[in-house]
């Protein structure tokens, strides 16, 4: 990804945030400039990794492969001593038919939240030990409700919905063509996102990125 499509995307994602009147911590508009002078004083944001991360997952097509991530709060599965806060926070961003991809997670647990904008598509698929995608039923929770699709069903969560995603379950998800951008919330377990993600696919979690103008944020991945 080119470094100004990442500033461009940050830009229009604090927009967007702003928009559902939804207020986001002070470090998610600091500059490089400001991350120096605060570098005494906020290693617990870059230990746990918290701020923005843009990936378009090593597929150079962010527009149908990608998505906006701003990390609000995080523990540290392996600082419990220091960090002792077993939860994290985030905000994504989704565009209409923009997929992330097929994945789950080994640790974390999570619910996935519509905070607002257009309708959320999640698609859902049990896998075994080996790790294989399984064409069988979910059960899954909605809002508290319980639910069973069949594999890989789109289940669509309206803005106010949310549904809880257990270890091992695969799982994609995208806004849904022509309802707009949706703006989600995730409240999970501690987050590690350097060594909790399989992907289905052999994909990148982070992106290569080429300078071609100065950085007006700073990514997790470069603290």
């Amino acid at each position: 990804m080119k470094r100004s499509e990442i500033n461009r995307l940050i830009d229009e994602a604090i927009s967007f945030i702003d928009s559902h009147n939804f207020k986001i911590p002070q470090f998610a508009y600091w500059t490089p400039e400001i991350w120096e002078e605060k570098k005494e004083s906020s290693q617990e944001i870059k230990d746990n990794m918290l701020g923005w991360d843009i990936t378009d997952f090593g597929c150079d097509d962010f527009a149908h492969r990608g998505l906006v991530v701003l990390t609000i709060r995080n523990g540290n599965q392996h600082d419990k001593k220091t960090y002792p806060k077993p939860y994290a926070e985030k905000l994504l961003i989704s565009d209409e038919e923009q997929e992330t991809p097929i994945h789950f997670h080994w640790s974390k647990m999570e619910d996935i939240i519509n905070r607002g904008g257009g309708d959320l598509v999640v698609e859902l698929w049990n896998s075994n030990a080996e790790e294989h995608k399984l064409d069988t039923p979910v059960e899954v929770s909605i809002d508290g409700t319980r639910h069973v699709f069949e594999a890989g069903e789109p289940v669509v969560l309206h803005p106010g919905m949310s549904i809880t995603l257990v270890q091992g379950m695969y799982h994609r998800f995208y806004a849904k063509k022509g309802t707009g951008k949706v703006l989600i919330g995730e409240v999970s377990a501690v987050n590690d996102d350097n060594i909790d993600n399989r992907f289905f696919e052999n994909l990148p979690r982070f992106p290569l990125i080429e300078e071609d103008e100065k950085p007006r944020y700073v990514l997790i991945t470069e603290y």
